[in-house]
């Protein structure tokens, strides 16, 4: 079984998946650019940088995360990971009003709302231009999911009992069929 869950910053992609691999006993791929600056050793924000003027990190980035997830039943956390594993058994799009992730952010970053917001909005428009520009993917078309999650009024164990849910019907409808 492999679950793709995407989702803008914010929307609690990495927590989400994270709590749904450990109830379902799957691993966990959370490789981002942030894994890749640190075995880099170079600053993220500094590796963000880099990858907006060259394409091939992001190429890298996702190829290898398909790469993880071709190992057996998995969790596949990552702003691409509905468009990128093509084989996924359930694909799950959450999204929050940028407020609301601005928010979320700001708890576990410890730094001003206006800041955040800013930063955020920016890095939603650069991130959407590069993956257009590189696939030819519009992250604002996620209607082919089987599952779309609004986070506004939900915590992570909240989203993670409807991920659940849905994986359990999922594997009803394999098993029922073969």
């Amino acid at each position: 079984m492999k679950i793709a869950i995407s989702g803008k910053s914010g929307c609690g992609n990495t927590s989400v998946s994270r709590i749904v691999a450990d109830q379902l006993g799957y691993s966990m791929i959370n490789y981002t650019f942030r894994s890749m600056a640190e075995e880099a050793s170079i600053p993220f924000k500094e590796f963000c940088a880099l990858a907006e003027s060259d394409d091939s990190y992001d190429i890298q980035l996702d190829k290898a995360q398909v790469a993880m997830a071709s190992s057996g039943d998995c969790v596949l956390g990552s702003r691409l990971a509905i468009w990128m594993l093509k084989d996924a058994d359930l694909k799950v799009y959450m999204y929050a009003e940028p407020e609301v992730r601005v928010q979320r952010i700001m708890r576990r970053e410890k730094r001003p709302f206006d800041v955040i917001l800013q930063e955020t909005l920016e890095r939603d428009a650069k991130d959407s231009a590069r993956y257009m520009r590189i696939y030819g993917i519009d992250t604002n078309d996620y209607l082919f999911a089987d599952l779309i999650l609004n986070t506004n009024e939900l915590d992570q164990f909240q989203a993670a009992e409807k991920i659940i849910e849905k994986v359990e019907e999922v594997l009803k409808t394999i098993h029922a069929s073969g």
